[in-house]
């Protein structure tokens, strides 16, 4: 898609120039927007999913609020106690704000996690509670597919995020764009945000 974009402009570029791009410039741009990112719900939808770096499965800690506002994500080796308190820990800390829910699956490690970094946080696992988090993983799945694959726990992690970056982007969770119709916020959103970079 990117490629052809500057084809049309006379402009040749590999998809892997491409690729280097966005590990660079992406990060930049999720910085630039923290100021002017909305405010996520009291209510978050925690999950975990998987994916392939480098020819072995990683989880991707996630979770969105009620408004489908991508909250964090988080790549680890590991489906344990402290990656889940780890990935609270970074939400916690980005954000400054503390969820009043917090809805699971049946994990065992997370009460612990969640007595300990959010104690006054309804927490609720229930069957198909999660499903919100759950049918929003497909998306970043789908997005994954064509691609030749993550090599690197690092770009595996600037990637995910990138995309949850782009998704809040498109669902108008920041302050930036989100006059522009929908199909046209993402362009008008990095139009203002190249100017902070």
């Amino acid at each position: 898609m990117w490629r052809n974009c500057w084809v049309e402009r006379g402009i040749e570029v590999d998809h892997v120039t491409i690729f280097r791009w966005v590990q660079r410039i992406t990060p930049l741009l999720a910085d630039a927007a923290r100021f002017i990112r909305r405010s996520p719900g009291d209510r978050w939808f925690v999950d975990e999913t998987y994916v392939k770096v480098n020819g072995v499965w990683r989880y991707v800690y996630r979770a969105i609020d009620q408004q489908g506002q991508v909250i964090d994500v988080l790549v680890s080796a590991r489906r344990d106690a402290a990656a889940a308190r780890r990935f609270f820990q970074r939400a916690l800390r980005m954000l400054k704000v503390t969820p009043a829910e917090v809805v699971t699956d049946a994990s065992p490690v997370y009460p612990a996690v969640l007595d300990g970094l959010v104690p006054s946080a309804w927490h609720h696992v229930e069957r198909y509670a999660n499903n919100p988090v759950e049918a929003d993983h497909s998306q970043l799945k789908h997005r994954l597919r064509p691609m030749r694959g993550l090599r690197t726990d690092r770009t595996a992690q600037v990637i995910i995020a990138g995309h949850a970056f782009i998704q809040n982007l498109r669902r108008g969770h920041y302050e930036v764009g989100h006059e522009a119709p929908p199909k046209r916020r993402v362009a008008a959103a990095f139009t203002e945000l190249a100017r902070a970079i």
